[in-house]
């Protein structure tokens, strides 16, 4: 029975533990229904915290990957792209108002 309660919170909460505070509080209820000693408790707690750390940078990776591919998509400008731009418009106005 505990091994399944840890898989089970170790799947679903690893997702949504966002910090170890909260970890803690959800296992202390645990503890407190006498399904797993402080022992385990703390155990489990580094666990889902470091479960959630992982998952939200492979989050993280995710979103930034999807977001580089719509702005691909929809023709934007990158910030490299301004930059290039800015620059070549400064050589440019140089040019163009420099004394023949």
């Amino acid at each position: 029975m505990k091994n399944m309660i840890k898989k089970g919170m170790a799947l679903g909460l690893g997702l949504v533990v966002a910090s170890k505070e909260q970890a803690e509080k959800m296992v202390d209820e645990l503890v407190k229904k006498g399904e797993l000693s402080r022992e385990e408790s703390k155990e489990l707690v580094d666990q889902l915290v470091q479960k959630g750390n992982e998952t939200q940078k492979e989050l993280d990776q995710i979103v930034s990957k999807r977001i580089k591919e719509l702005f691909g998509e929809l023709n934007l400008a990158s910030k490299d792209d301004i930059k290039r731009l800015e620059q070549r418009l400064d050589q440019l106005e140089n040019r163009e108002n420099k004394p023949d």
